[in-house]
């Protein structure tokens, strides 16, 4: 899990060979102006879902992990806190392939809570479960998917 400025984002261009047209992609879009649902980027290899999360509590926010895709999530429209767990402390979840995601009962928290401001993201890699949208506002956020 990675948490820093947006300012910084470059810097972790070498993570994955995807992560440079992903950088480009979110340093050079106007996120907000971005329609709701999935944006296209480069097919299934990076693409961006923007979603507008309701107001939740740390126990209302699902534990969530994934196989397949690299997560960089980014608040767009109000800051959100972000619940992180290693994966070796979940038990095994029903992960569904169609989805890329296991998910845990509401009301299992995470061990760990980060603030993440509209300046800020957060990157989550598959061992990296991961509890997001905790707000007391509604929020539009975006997430950008990057493939293993």
């Amino acid at each position: 899990m990675i948490l820093d400025s947006l300012d910084n984002l470059k810097a972790y261009a070498s993570i994955n060979p995807r992560f440079p047209k992903a950088i480009e992609f979110i340093l050079n879009t106007d996120l907000n102006a971005l329609p709701l649902g999935r944006n296209e980027i480069c097919g299934d290899e990076i693409f961006a879902n923007v979603m507008e999360a309701q107001p939740r509590t740390k126990e209302e926010s699902p534990i969530e992990i994934h196989r397949k895709y690299i997560d960089i999530q980014i608040p767009i429209t109000a800051d959100e806190v972000m619940g992180y767990i290693p994966k070796e402390q979940l038990p095994e979840g029903d992960y569904k392939e169609e989805t890329d995601a296991a998910l845990y009962p509401v009301g299992m928290l995470a061990t760990d809570y980060l603030n993440v401001t509209r300046s800020m993201f957060a990157i989550f890699f598959p061992q990296d479960g991961h509890a997001p949208a905790i707000t007391p506002v509604k929020l539009k956020k975006v997430i950008v998917k990057v493939a293993v």
